[in-house]
């Protein structure tokens, strides 16, 4: 089963599954899924996804539900790594910078 339901995804990397022949990665889909979305929505929503590869998408969810709940809490956790290392590093010392120079052009 899991064979046929690969042919829907592209792994990238471990970290990575993309729906094969587009740029949508499937945590996208799963989101919506799990956000009570039926496959009919989510498809409109999306639009160079067609029905086919949206019901593939939630059957491989479904039949690997616990490491498809392990690989988007993996990401979650990449995620909000990178945005703190972002907000600690140059860019966000800009931001800082930039928020309190605003304030006191306001004070003027």
């Amino acid at each position: 089963m899991a064979t046929v339901l690969e042919q829907y995804l592209d792994f990238v990397s471990p970290d990575e599954i993309m729906i094969r022949g587009t740029r949508i990665a499937i945590q996208t889909v799963i989101y919506a899924y799990r956000t009570g979305w039926s496959a009919e929505e989510i498809q409109q929503q999306y639009p160079s996804l067609n029905a086919e590869q949206v019901y593939g998408v939630i059957a491989y969810y479904l039949a690997h539900k616990s490491e498809m709940d392990a690989y988007i809490l993996r990401n979650e956790r990449r995620f909000e790594e990178a945005r703190r290392r972002q907000r600690e590093g140059p860019a966000g010392e800009r931001i800082r910078r930039l928020r309190a120079m605003r304030a006191k052009l306001r004070e003027l």
